[in-house]
């Protein structure tokens, strides 16, 4: 059994029997939860070996760029030889390629010979032109000549070479098909250029395969789901200082912005919110319908540079853009639609923010704190993704074991060579797969640690705030809020440790049961599959139970916390019965002003994915080697960088909110439905006796 709160964090008689000055939130306290706070120091030294093996094992590059038949990865500067402006995969034998695409072949594109050329090499109108080899041994060329020669020595080989060539044996290649740059790999256009086809048959060549055929084979590489998912990123990557300024600064200063305007313009501020959150929603989801190709002329293409205008190439990602499109559409409506059914409640939801709008007036150091959990977790999440990076791209080069004919003509051994002759495929092994996992649940991890560390301190300062009966009780610290962050780092990180972990944890059963569910969904459409139906309702009332779950050990728990200094379980014990004991009072004040603070949220992140769009349109985002494959990775990052950035700044108000009238609820709890610690600002702010009825009585 419980004992009162306000005996212990507000003003409590001393042995004495005299009032005790000085006693806001600082009874007896002491280090709670130091197990799960071991477990977190831990699981951040594992993090830390994680990343160094992706820093280690890793290189980006090979999100974007194909391998070369000597395993060397094209664009790269300290391969075996210098590829730094290389970045273009080409395939030099064209019956390779063909044989690849066979369903009845065993032969791989992966075991093609293939090189990396500066742009992709098209057939000419008059003569017959090749591209050779690497240069060494007897061609003594530099890679320089090499390129200004556009890859063609052909008439420095002895006649041995030019015999084994026309074979296509190399070390030269004839160029008979004409190719384009589809995401840095030169994709076959599988109409042969006549007067090149001719001069290679006047010159004894032998038959080359003319399909539709060579075509596909390497569209079909270059659409692999591996290959979309690299080429996804490869983007975050590049588009780094989109994910700077539109994922980091953009909504530091939106949501800065709308703490000093809920805190002077209260009564405005939810009519702005809902009208803004309606236009922002309409732009991205026009946006998403931009790129996508459905109107106007702005749809994204797989193609890099300059190409034929006639020649169409279609990748998954315009696919996926699509059907993010589709989506985005029905939120759009859903959203609408809502705003409009909650604006006969925003009165409510005024009346609601305007208890924060005060408290933030008192404690002016709200408003600037969360940038101190902003700063650490921007450091984390710079780190965090250069380390993503390197893990998505740590797999090991390793050649094919292949039992195909691919023989070439080695320029140092002077003769053809059938050994050794497989490609180069990247190897990842299952551990690989594992630690991106662990990388991305220590993300999610971490993100909840600090958003709970925030919303502990800022509970803190507004407990503070309402227990010493108003600002001007001199029982309030000077600085509240650093008062709170002491109590926080000495006695309960331990306590917000566990809390953000089990958040975690529940989180991803949730994804895990959501993935599950979807396709039993598929299955269940079998009308006899009567397991399959049983089980797909039972994971939605499991995510059911599991939202609610979250729901109730998140905020309320670290309220708690912060105001008894208990374990995060019994905190949590202690919060949810107060709210079950005062579930309607709770519920219809704060449903509404919840809303109205999540529509604020979606707004910053809104105009987050906005600007991303406006800066991925910029030239240096279309073309050359910082060309994005699809703005859908890039932007959705945003959205989430803005909406968590967001959730730290808005957590002020929420915060607030939540605590004050949890304190509210307790207060009246105790002294039998008056309460006695209210401070006059919050008097002033519920002085309409229906809300008060509301908040103190219920509905009859």
């Amino acid at each position: 059994m419980r004992g009162p709160l306000g005996a212990v964090i507000g003003r409590y008689p001393s042995s004495d029997g005299n009032t005790q000055m000085g006693g806001i939130i600082r009874h007896n306290r002491k280090c709670r939860d130091i197990a799960f706070l071991v477990i977190f120091i831990a699981f951040w030294v594992a993090m830390i070996v994680n990343s160094s093996f992706g820093f280690n094992q890793g290189n980006p590059l090979r999100l974007t760029y194909g391998l070369d038949y000597k395993g060397n990865v094209c664009g790269e500067k300290h391969a075996k030889r210098d590829l730094r402006e290389l970045e273009l995969r080409y395939w030099l034998d064209p019956n390779q390629v063909y044989q690849s695409g066979l369903k009845s072949n065993q032969f791989k594109l992966a075991n093609a010979r293939s090189i990396c050329l500066l742009d992709c090499p098209i057939p000419l109108d008059d003569q017959l032109n090749w591209v050779c080899d690497y240069p060494e041994g007897d061609i003594h060329l530099s890679m320089g000549d090499w390129i200004n020669m556009n890859y063609d020595y052909y008439e420095f080989l002895t006649p041995e070479m030019r015999n084994t060539s026309l074979q296509l044996q190399g070390p030269c290649y004839p160029v008979i098909f004409p190719s384009v740059n589809v995401y840095w790999s030169c994709q076959f256009i599988a109409r042969a250029s006549n007067m090149s086809l001719r001069h290679w048959q006047q010159m004894g060549g032998v038959k080359i395969n003319e399909d539709i055929i060579i075509d596909k084979s390497i569209h079909r590489s270059i659409n692999s789901r591996s290959s979309v998912l690299k080429r996804y990123m490869a983007d975050i990557g590049k588009a780094w200082p989109v994910l700077i300024v539109c994922g980091g600064i953009l909504p530091l200063f939106l949501s800065v912005i709308w703490l000093l305007m809920i805190r002077h313009f209260v009564v405005a501020m939810p009519w702005i919110t809902v009208a803004l959150f309606n236009v922002l929603m309409v732009s991205v989801t026009m946006f998403y319908y931009l790129k996508a190709g459905w109107i106007g002329n702005d749809a994204i293409s797989p193609i890099i540079g300059e190409h034929d205008p006639y020649i169409h190439v279609f990748g998954r990602e315009i696919n996926h853009l699509r059907a993010a499109a589709v989506l985005m559409t029905f939120i759009m409506v859903v959203a609408v639609l809502t705003s409009i059914v909650i604006v006969r409640r925003i009165i409510m939801a005024t009346s609601v923010l305007k208890v924060a709008a005060k408290v933030i007036g008192e404690v002016q150091a709200l408003i600037i704190f969360p940038i101190i959990p902003y700063t650490i977790l921007a450091i984390f999440y710079m780190f965090w993704f250069s380390a993503a990076l390197h893990l998505f791209s740590s797999g090991q080069v390793v050649q094919n074991n292949c039992n195909t004919n691919c023989c070439a003509y080695d320029l140092v051994s002077k003769r053809v060579n059938c050994d050794h002759c497989c490609g180069y495929s990247i190897n990842y092994t299952p551990h690989i797969g594992v630690a991106i996992l662990f990388h991305l649940f220590g993300c999610y991890w971490a993100t909840q640690f600090l958003i709970a560390c925030s919303s502990t301190v800022i509970a803190g300062s507004v407990a503070s705030y309402y227990w010493a009966g108003g600002a001007t009780s001199p029982e309030i610290p000077f600085l509240p809020v650093f008062s709170s962050m002491k109590r926080l780092m000495r006695y309960s990180l331990g306590s917000v440790a566990l809390g953000s972990l089990i958040v975690s944890f529940v989180e991803s059963i949730r994804f895990m049961l959501e993935s599950i569910r979807r396709r039993l969904k598929v299955s269940s459409t079998t009308p006899d599959s009567w397991i399959g139906k049983a089980a797909f309702h039972s994971s939605r009332c499991c995510l059911r139970c599991i939202e609610w779950t979250i729901k109730s050990v998140n905020r309320n728990a670290y309220i708690m916390v912060a105001i008894t200094g208990k374990s995060f379980c019994k905190a949590s014990a202690i919060a949810t019965e107060l709210i079950l004991n005062n579930i309607l009072r709770i519920g219809r004040v704060n449903v509404i002003g919840d809303v109205i603070l999540f529509l604020g949220k979606l707004c910053v992140s809104l105009s987050s994915a906005l600007f991303a769009f406006l800066m991925l349109d910029a030239h240096k985002y279309r073309s050359g080697h910082n060309k994005i494959t699809s703005p859908l990775f890039p932007v959705l990052v945003c959205w989430c960088l803005g909406y968590i950035v967001a959730t730290l700044f808005f957590g002020v108000v929420e915060m607030s909110i939540d605590t004050i009238i949890l304190s509210f609820c307790q207060d009246s709890e105790e002294h039998q439905g008056t309460a006695q610690y209210a401070p006059p600002l919050l008097m002033e702010t519920l002085n309409d006796q229906n809300e008060m009825q509301r908040l103190t009585q219920g509905p009859h």
